[in-house]
């Protein structure tokens, strides 16, 4: 692997590159444990609570079996007593009651001990099947943090060693790199998760004065509706952690890994239709474009049903000899484009992602008439 005290970089490459490969292949294959892991929890909560209510509805079948137990039983005590005063008939008929009541009150027992024994067994299997997601959880998360050290450190160190004199402009590509997937993250979280956690705790007061103003019906409610909001959150946040590059980009390009994506996000948003053409031959293009693009259509679209509440989204891609134009236009609300604050975090992401592909951007918007935003990039890059 050496030669003369100098690096071979192609070997270090190519091992490096496996061993990200490797990472990468683990780090989905933990992923879909935990989801599976996830699915499986729920599904045997809802189970749990089926066998929970099988539980009481056998304790108060049981309880009146054992009343109708007891009168059969002194019935049969005073026919017994009183031998003579009853018929053969019915000496026999108040045998065959108490004993068709007791026989009936040992299958309700031994129909109750298994169904205990069921919920005990589904319980510690759902304590197990949590310690599994949470550890998952936790190992994804460790792993996202080596991946991110890996490819943001170390990725073409070899090259750097080999010219000192590129190390500095290296290093401060890598820090500005960090602190623009911060920024980007910073605005995700700000604009998803931040905001419905903060809706959560408003939620909260308001379930507690609603109790008291119109009672535990419209508090449930309330609750809900809140669940909803949390699971929203709780998907976000996954997206977040786990989704910080599509891999599907490097396998197979960004027409397919937007087809992928829109067709995930019309299915996870019913009442939202998302109609995606590639026009002209589609070409394989730099990583940081097509990564760049992706994000560009992802912010778009997002915006388009979080703030815009449409109902349908066009997603156009034009490919050129020398550059791709990319449209994205909706029906929603619109915004005046006049008082639209040059600051937000939304438009300023994506006017940075554009400045660095040296491309332009241009935002059509009026009320009630719908967005439409043109991203025009170059693809001769010095």
């Amino acid at each position: 692997m050496f030669s003369n005290d100098t690096f071979d970089l192609k070997s270090l490459d190519d091992v490096f590159n496996r061993m990200l490969e490797t990472i990468m292949s683990s780090k989905d294959d933990i992923f879909i444990i935990s989801e599976q892991s996830r699915r499986s929890f729920e599904d045997m909560q809802q189970e749990l609570e089926i066998v929970r209510k099988q539980i009481s509805t056998v304790i108060d079948e049981g309880d009146a079996l054992e009343k109708s137990t007891q009168l059969a039983k002194q019935r049969l005590v005073l026919v017994s007593k009183a031998f003579d005063n009853y018929t053969e008939e019915q000496v026999r008929d108040a045998y065959e009651t108490a004993h068709d009541f007791q026989l009936k009150l040992s299958v309700i027992k031994t129909q109750e001990k298994q169904l205990r024994d069921k919920r005990d067994d589904l319980e510690r299997r759902l304590r197990g099947l949590l310690d599994t997601i949470e550890r998952a959880d936790h190992i994804v998360n460790q792993v996202n943090v080596i991946l991110n050290y890996l490819t943001s450190d170390l990725k073409n160190v070899g090259l750097a060693l080999e010219q000192a004199k590129m190390k500095q402009d290296f290093g401060i590509r890598i820090i500005a790199a960090q602190e623009e997937e911060r920024k980007r993250l910073s605005r995700e979280i700000h604009d998803g998760p931040a905001q419905m956690m903060a809706n959560v705790l408003m939620r909260t007061d308001l379930i507690e004065r609603t109790y008291r103003e119109k009672g535990i019906e419209y508090a449930l409610a309330e609750i809900a509706d809140l669940k909803k909001t949390v699971r929203n959150a709780l998907s976000e946040v996954r997206r977040i952690i786990y989704d910080l590059r599509p891999m599907a980009l490097d396998d197979l390009g960004i027409v397919p890994t937007l087809k992928k994506y829109l067709s995930t996000v019309t299915e996870y948003n019913p009442g939202v239709e998302i109609h995606f053409q590639s026009r002209s031959t589609e070409q394989r293009i730099p990583s940081n474009y097509e990564v760049s693009i992706f994000r560009l259509v992802q912010e778009c679209v997002t915006n388009a049903m979080k703030h815009g509440k449409c109902k349908d989204i066009w997603v156009k891609i034009e490919w050129l000899n020398n550059a791709v134009n990319v449209v994205v236009k909706d029906d929603g609300v619109g915004f005046d484009q006049k008082v639209v604050k040059d600051h937000s975090f939304g438009i300023l992401g994506m006017r940075e992602r554009i400045e660095i592909l040296n491309g332009t951007i241009s935002i059509e918007s009026e009320i009630n008439r719908g967005t439409t935003v043109l991203f025009k990039i170059p693809l001769e890059v010095e």
